[in-house]
């Protein structure tokens, strides 16, 4: 068969973009210092790590550490990664929030 290796490599495409599709989804940000705005979530690992990204603003990445706590991560445009000041921890209030006090700013993803 002639079709045959076309149709493999058409839905290992598909599968593929597939994953990249389930992966991300449209939300809505808002960080201390850029105010609300729409953005894209990614998760980047099973612990709760992410990132979120929106054309004209960092790209912001928060990698678990331990349950609930996180280091901070954003790409301002460069390609490269700025490890930001002080850890994350999870809003008690907001679960959607993330609190940084060293120094005083926060992330909200919906």
């Amino acid at each position: 068969m002639t079709h045959r290796p076309t149709l493999i490599a058409l839905v290992a495409l598909v599968a593929g973009l597939a994953h990249v599709a389930a992966r991300a989804r449209p939300a809505q940000c808002f960080s201390t210092d850029d105010g609300h705005y729409a953005c894209d979530f990614h998760a980047t690992d099973k612990d709760g790590s992410f990132e979120v990204s929106a054309k004209g603003k960092p790209t912001i990445m928060l990698n678990m550490v331990s349950p609930g706590r996180a280091e901070g991560y954003a790409d301002f445009g460069t390609g490269r990664n700025v490890s930001l000041p002080g850890t994350y921890q999870r809003s008690t209030k907001d679960g959607a929030c993330w609190i940084n006090n060293s120094p005083k700013v926060q992330l909200c993803v919906r």
